[in-house]
């Protein structure tokens, strides 16, 4: 039997994860779907008491688990508020600075060369992008996983692909940071940032409100436009170094 209750104090993927694997340590539990919007789908053997499932939640009172039919308020209602009360460098500050250090250690790169090579830059500016970014979503992979799936046009047919993705994102720093096959590696960028692009130009235009994962589960970073731009952008410079690498 399934039943739907609802969880606030989600407002994360760590959330998510957490709040799903203490409902599935309940006995009888077959599985418990947790959404970032709060909504909570339990498969059970036998029938559980409400008030059993809120037991399990007990240890961490930040979640509270209610019928369907209450109210409550929404991870939408919560990010628009937390938004209302910050400005946008507060907001994205920790994405923002994250691009700041990667650009200016990248220039930094180019000075020390002595003249300033535009496929070099790109490449170590690539290869910082995927490291970095890679480190953030590997300290917490179920809760990115989670969250990322519910954007991402692979991830939410396949949740392993969250799994996997930090990964990727790990190959691909150091395959740009050897100059490693640069044609393939380029490749392989432009269809897994296209692809992931996509899943954002979705909810965008859905103007669905999740948590971007761009930098896993540690920031609670609204999705917005930069999201789209730090895709976009890797998207644009492995298809001008594609264009670029002589033949």
């Amino acid at each position: 039997m399934t039943h739907n209750y609802q969880v606030s104090g989600i407002t994360c993927g760590t959330c998510v994860a957490k709040v799903k694997s203490l409902l599935e340590k309940i006995p009888g539990v077959i599985k418990a779907s947790v959404g970032l919007d709060a909504q909570v789908e339990i498969t059970m053997d036998r029938h559980i008491a409400t008030a059993d499932l809120q037991a399990a939640l007990r240890d961490y009172p930040q979640y509270e688990l209610f019928e369907k039919s209450l109210p409550m308020p929404t991870v939408a209602a919560l990010l628009d508020k937390k938004d209302d009360e910050r400005g946008f460098f507060e907001t994205y500050k920790p994405v923002l600075l994250v691009f700041s250090y990667i650009f200016g250690a990248t220039l930094l790169i180019e000075f020390a060369a002595g003249y300033f090579d535009w496929m070099r830059w790109m490449r170590h500016f690539m290869a910082g992008f995927f490291l970095v970014f890679s480190f953030f979503k590997m300290l917490d992979r179920p809760a990115f996983a989670v969250s990322y799936s519910s954007y991402d046009v692979v991830a939410r047919r396949w949740l392993g692909w969250g799994y996997m993705y930090p990964f990727v994102e790990l190959g691909l720093g150091i395959l740009f940071l050897l100059n490693f096959q640069p044609v393939l590696t380029n490749w392989l960028t432009l269809i897994v940032m296209g692809v992931s692009t996509v899943g954002v130009v979705q909810s965008l235009l859905k103007k669905r409100r999740f948590q971007c994962a761009c930098l896993g589960a540690v920031f609670n970073l609204p999705m917005s436009h930069i999201t789209l731009v730090e895709d976009l952008l890797m998207v644009v410079m492995s298809g001008v170094m594609l264009l670029m690498i002589p033949v």
